[in-house]
């Protein structure tokens, strides 16, 4: 395939790409939607792996990892439920912050990378490739911790250590200066101290960012961290020159971070409260009242404080299935109380009067 064949197959994935979000944004586009986007990834993984810039030689390894990939991808979609499809996602994510490291680091430990280059590009390209490996970095340990999370392999309570938010601070600064030390070493062996440094802090800021929010709020971290992977998507398009990595890593960059926001805003969440990990909680505040007790878990009764009642008053009344009542299997619970307020409606527009006016309370 020849270089401009394979900008042209790039472009029009892109559009694809384009295409899917915009079918994804409503439920009856939807199917749609995820076609285009699986016939762009197709375009552009084949653009890929047969342009000009793959060797015959590394053909073989490249088709074998991709039948591998293939058939996990296949084996995972037959067994998953559907109340385990965030548990799938954030595991997904936790790959492609994995990939940006490999990469980052490749692209390192590879001196024909920066041949030719003048000192300028060369710090630039040191630059993507400490942001790649940092975001990734981040990404990853922080995807497996939500899985965790998610499949209730880890506590789903936010694990609030004392002065984390310092902790938070001790980190970046850990990552500026170790950023600046890499960017002015003067060989590999020079830089690769400081590289491994940042790579453990990531790590370590990615666990504990997650392991301090708690798992009602899981869904904005899988959604953030699909936002992560997207960022670490783009800074390996910049380390590998690929223009469609770089716009595909914006879109889901963005998109994801603006899915947070708007899912934070609907389950009355604080953005910044959330991403920050607990920013704002205390740990030691007693349980509300009406908090329960059950297997070592705290159930804690929120707005609107009596449901009955409210129903009992309602003159319409909307159920909205979701992620949380599939998983606690409620589908029997919510249908006979749609089939009790169905009734009350049917008895009350025999007495032809105004519902709920003519059902008293029982």
């Amino acid at each position: 395939m020849t270089s401009s064949l394979s900008t042209v197959s790039y472009i029009g994935a892109t559009i694809l790409f384009i295409l899917c979000l915009g079918g994804l944004s409503n439920p009856e586009t939807s199917r749609r939607g995820n076609l285009y986007g699986m016939i762009g990834m197709a375009i552009a993984v084949l653009a890929t792996v047969f342009g000009p810039q793959v060797t015959t030689a590394g053909l073989p390894y490249i088709l074998g990892a991709m039948v591998v990939g293939a058939g996990v991808g296949l084996y995972a979609a037959r067994i998953v439920k559907m109340t385990q499809m965030p548990e799938l996602v954030a595991l997904m994510h936790s790959l492609v912050g994995l990939a940006a490291m490999l990469v980052g680091y490749a692209n390192f430990i590879d001196p024909a990378v920066s041949v030719g280059m003048t000192p300028a590009e060369q710090a630039i390209h040191e630059i993507e490739m400490y942001l790649g490996v940092l975001i990734g970095a981040v990404t990853f340990s922080g995807s497996v911790i939500a899985f965790g999370k998610l499949s209730a392999r880890i506590t789903g309570k936010p694990v609030l250590l004392p002065g984390r938010h310092l902790l938070n601070l001790a980190g970046l600064l850990a990552v500026i200066y170790f950023g600046y030390a890499f960017v002015n070493a003067h060989s590999v062996a020079e830089a690769m101290t400081p590289m491994i440094v940042m790579t453990v802090v990531a790590l370590l800021f990615g666990v504990h960012m997650v392991m301090a929010i708690g798992g009602a709020d899981m869904p904005v971290v899988v959604s953030m961290l699909n936002s992560y992977s997207g960022w670490a998507a783009a800074a390996t398009g910049f380390m590998l020159s690929n223009d469609l990595l770089i716009v595909v890593g914006a879109l889901v960059g963005s998109s994801g971070a603006i899915l947070s926001y708007i899912m934070c805003r609907a389950m009355n969440r604080n953005f910044i409260s959330v991403i920050a990990g607990g920013f704002g909680t205390d740990s030691s505040a007693p349980a509300a009242a009406g908090a329960i007790a059950a297997g070592g878990r705290s159930a804690r009764r929120s707005w609107p404080p009596r449901p009955p009642e409210l129903l009992r008053d309602a003159k319409n009344v909307i159920i909205v299935p979701g992620y949380g009542m599939a998983v606690a299997q409620a589908q029997h619970t919510v249908y006979e109380i749609t089939k009790t307020l169905r009734e009350r409606a049917s008895t009350c527009a025999s007495a032809s009067t105004r519902w709920p006016a003519a059902c008293p309370a029982t």
